[in-house]
Parts: C-alpha cells; structure tokens; sequence
C-alpha cells in the first residue's frame, strides 16, 4: 500500500519507517554500493534497499525490494540476517527540516548483476568496493559502515 505525498510525510514527521537493506556481495566478497541521488543520505555511496509497505509480509517485502533493486528476485531463505539496525537522519525526501527515522533489518545475498542493467531512480552509479575500502571511505555513509563493525561479518 502505497501512501499519498501528504500521508506519508505525516508518518515521517511522527513515527520510523522499517526498510530492509541489502549487503549484497559478489564472489570475491565486495560489497556493491550505489550513489543516492535522493534524500536522506543524497551523495552518498550506500546498500541498496527500501522500506516494507503496510501489510506487506517481510518475505513478500524482500522478493519485491529485490527485483526492485536488482532486476532478479532473490528469496528471503537464500539470505543471511545480519540484525536490526537504526538510521537516524536530520532531513526527509520531503523537507530539510524534518528528520527521519528508519529501524532497518539487514540481509546478506550474494549476487553478481550486470551494474549497467541496475536501477537509475535511487542511485546515479553503482560499483563494487573491498570491504577495507568502504571502511575508509569519507564517501560511504556511515550507517553502511556500521554493516561491516561486527565481528562476524
């Protein structure tokens, strides 16, 4: 169930979103990231990912979000669960002003997507990164590095 502009800006403004997010790997064990184009986290290299619509089951969310996000439907069963984790932001896709809130489950998959054939609405570029790489990187948003701050990652 998708939300009018209005509703869902409501919702920003006074509760969290929940979203799943993808740390998907190729076989050499790098990490791909995308370059958000929109609020919050806009510039920033980033997992894919998005948010569980109401009423939507956590296995229907996660087949969804994938094609959505890669093009191919990955299962929840093929997934490793990495946590729960808070995203807290000072601005909205909606106003500067008003921050959001997400609490994010996160997913390990393995996939290797042809990077020209992924989706350009959320994210000007893609590319892999080596796991020491976005750990430096001033370019990578720091709730993604948070991914990788466990030990068994």
């Amino acid at each position: 169930m998708y939300l009018s502009k209005e509703a869902f800006m409501a919702v920003v403004r006074s509760a969290p979103l929940v979203s799943i997010d993808f740390v998907a790997r190729n076989n050499a064990g790098d990490v791909l990231l995308g370059k958000r184009t929109n609020k919050p986290a806009k510039g920033y290299w980033f997992v894919p990912g998005g948010r569980i619509l109401k009423g939507e089951r956590l296995s229907e969310a996660f087949k969804r979000l994938s094609v959505a996000e890669f093009g191919n439907v990955i299962k929840l069963e093929d997934a490793k669960p990495l946590g729960v984790f808070e995203h807290l932001y000072d601005d909205s896709s909606f106003d500067d002003s008003v921050g959001t809130h997400y609490v994010v489950i996160a997913y390990e998959v393995f996939i290797d997507p042809d990077l020209s054939q992924l989706p350009d609405s959320q994210h000007a570029d893609y590319r892999w990164f080596c796991v020491d790489e976005l750990l430096s990187s001033e370019n990578v948003h720091d709730n993604t590095k948070a991914y990788f701050d466990q030990d068994d990652v």
